[in-house]
């Protein structure tokens, strides 16, 4: 929001329950599943439950952009090998050592011949890149060797290829075999499946029934899986996505198209992982994708399932698989530039003793329904679903913006069980009631474009909620009060004297920026000078007030009794739960790489017990598992503003309807009074009526 840039300035398959995992535990007061695991605390031993995938990023990133990367496993780091650069045309030949703990890298080589787009695998001691292209493909099979003290060099041209072919795929059986398909001469897309078991000799095994380039491999069950990639039969090497899983015999060499994926994919990255195989990211048509499929092996074939996303839409990633974890380094996005992301899958068995798809630690999506952004920067509101997908834009063709405008949303919330949406403009210095899904405006309080304190007026309007008895509250932060509207949108009543910004409820309140209501008719306030939380009363009493060490206040929310979520709007940002004698419990923040936060602005926890936290200035609205502190959900491309699907541009406020029409993440203002017994599931905030 502007007022906060403003401010900041000054400061053999086995079938597998494979899902991506979620936050763990079980709390107290309004959100009963909240992860309490993530502060220590101790929880009664339970049977293990099924293995399942979790998907997450790692800690650190890259130190350059990176994509169409060969990565190995080597002594228990990772080695990286060529592969483009940021620029996204130019081929690096050098060879870096990954610590997989916090990516430390070491230079430890170049490649006799830079290359990308090649295919990788160690066979004994040695580690291979095969094939590949720069200004010109290659046939070259170039090896590493980390100990040069057995007299062999520590990188060299250890043979070469029948032919050249660049855009392949490798798969090591485990007798020690690599076996090599697809991938294009420079004239045709190459069906030949080589395998060797030196690095140096090569033979063919068989011949592709659908020649590709850019599939992904594994082996299970005694076959070679050949997954996806581009088939096409042109001198200009164009290609047109496939969803054929082919199949190779690794007896008799037999090839057939053993099953389907759901849509065609090429660019994509697998890796064998406690038996299953899985598939991520990759291209799908023009879209880049954010897909996790397993895949199973049955009665009619192959089945290709999806089991969840990868936190970012990404394709040409390089995978290296460390015991039960891969790797996923780099990668392209939408705009095909290569990017510094390493995502971590790994299959793990947690403690069971949870059940329902909202509650840690089960199948599905991160959050159950559809996610209303406020994507501020680009004047709009998006509705998407946990696949990513847009459900409903506006303003748009069919939902056309309201005569006065609409300008800088800075928040949106549903009420009335989902039928309308309370929107704040804070440049445009107004609220408006919309209904969903017409985008009509029902009404507004405000003057378009003009700011003030008379009644009718505002300055800046931050949060704006609807309460059950049709009221609204607003923090009107540049008039420092905040502000309670009537149900037929005239003046009622305010906390804070206009222009007086102070810390002094009732009497001022020194920079209001959030006024989230409670089950109890009470407010948490969030004052920006000072970074003060209080809880006050509709008349102003002031229940607790503390003051927390960190830069900016921004959007504090209740998770219990006595335990509160508030985000920390700078950079590096922060998110942060606290009790009302101001002790941290526990935080999030990430000082540099993909995990870092740059002002975000809101955060709230979903049912799932994970938290969604609107990262303003990196242009996404991503989740975070509290328990491992990684982003596992993720929605727009990190530091790049965009208003193609996908994209988002300083988003700034977000809302989770579920299919019911309930709004977990709000809790109910029922007005004064003695506060009610908490309810055994989080309660929406229901609208009029």
């Amino acid at each position: 929001m502007y007022l906060r840039r403003r401010l900041a300035v000054l400061g053999g398959f086995v079938l597998i329950v494979a899902v991506i995992a979620y936050a763990a535990g079980g709390g107290s007061g309004h959100h009963p599943s909240h992860p309490g695991s993530h502060r220590g605390r101790t929880a009664a031993a339970v049977p293990a439950g099924p293995p399942r995938l979790v998907v997450a990023m790692a800690s650190w990133q890259l130190q350059a952009p990176l994509s169409r990367a060969v990565a190995l496993p080597v002594d228990g780091n990772i080695d990286v090998f060529g592969g483009l650069t940021g620029s996204g045309n130019s081929t690096t030949g050098g060879v870096v050592q990954l610590d997989p703990a916090d990516g430390r890298a070491t230079a430890v080589g170049t490649l006799p011949v830079p290359v990308h787009d090649a295919a990788g695998a160690a066979i004994g001691s040695r580690y291979f890149v095969f094939g590949g292209g720069a200004q010109a493909l290659t046939a070259d099979a170039q090896a590493f060797s980390p100990d040069v003290a057995q007299g062999s060099p520590a990188l060299s041209i250890a043979g070469r290829m029948p032919g050249l072919r660049a855009d392949l795929a490798a798969a090591a059986a485990p007798d020690g075999t690599v076996y090599l398909a697809g991938g294009y001469d420079g004239t045709n897309f190459t069906p030949g499946i080589l395998s060797t078991r030196n690095g140096t000799t090569f033979s063919t095994v068989g011949q592709l029934s659908v020649p590709v380039r850019y599939p992904a491999a594994a082996v299970a069950g005694g076959r070679l899986l050949v997954i996806g990639g581009e088939t096409g039969t042109s001198a200009s090497g164009a290609g047109t996505a496939t969803d054929a899983i082919q199949a190779v015999d690794l007896k008799t060499g037999a090839v057939t198209v053993a099953g389907h994926l759901p849509v065609p994919l090429s660019h994509a990255a697998a890796a064998t992982l406690n038996g299953s195989v899985y598939v991520f990211g990759g291209r799908s048509g023009r879209d880049v994708v954010d897909t996790v499929y397993e895949l199973t092996s049955g009665a009619t074939g192959i089945t290709a399932t999806q089991v969840g996303t990868i936190p970012i839409p990404t394709s040409d990633m390089a995978v290296a698989t460390l015991g039960d974890t891969a790797y996923l380094i780099g990668g392209e996005g939408q705009l095909a530039q290569p990017g510094r992301s390493v995502i971590v899958a790994r299959v793990v068995r947690p403690a069971a003793g949870s059940t329902g798809s909202a509650g840690p630690g089960t199948t599905g999506p991160p959050f159950q329904g559809r996610l209303l952004i406020a994507d501020r920067g680009n004047d709009r509101l998006l509705l998407v679903d946990a696949q990513k997908q847009i459900d409903w834009t506006f303003p748009s063709a069919q939902h056309p913006a309201p005569a006065e405008g609409f300008y800088f949303p800075d928040d949106a919330f549903f009420i009335n069980h989902g039928t309308e949406i309370i929107t704040n403009q804070e440049d445009q210095n107004t609220i408006e009631v919309l209904s969903y899904p017409s985008g009509q405006l029902v009404e507004s309080y405000g003057h378009a474009n003009v700011a003030g304190a008379a009644p009718g007026y505002l300055n800046q309007p931050d949060d704006a909620f609807m309460l059950n008895n049709g009221q609204i509250t607003v923090a009107d932060a540049k008039n420092c009060r905040i502000l309670f509207i009537n149900a037929d949108m005239t003046f009622r009543s305010a906390i804070g004297h206009t222009g007086r910004c102070q810390h002094d409820i009732p009497n001022d309140v020194a920079y209001p920026n959030g006024d989230t209501p409670l089950a109890d008719g009470n407010f948490l306030v969030s004052e920006i000078d000072g970074s003060y939380i209080d809880e006050v009363t509709q008349a102003g009493q002031v229940v607790w007030s503390v003051k927390l060490p960190i830069a900016y206040p921004s959007d504090p929310q209740q998770l219990g009794p006595d335990l509160y979520l508030v985000a920390d709007y700078t950079k590096p940002g922060g998110i942060l739960e606290f009790n009302r004698e101001g002790q941290i419990l526990w935080r999030y923040q990430v000082s540099s790489g993909e995990g870092m936060l740059d002002h975000p602005s809101l955060a709230e926890m979903l049912p799932s017990g994970l938290i969604c936290v609107n990262d303003d200035y990196r242009d996404r609205v991503v989740i975070i598992d509290p328990r491992t502190s990684r982003i596992v959900w993720q929605y727009g491309i990190t530091d790049t503003p965009g208003t193609a699907p996908g994209m988002l541009k300083i988003p700034d406020g977000f809302d989770l309807l579920l299919p019911n029409g309930t709004t977990p993440t709000h809790l109910p203002a029922s007005g004064p009074g003695p506060a009610p017994a908490a309810p055994s599931t989080p309660a929406s905030t229901a609208g009029k009526g």
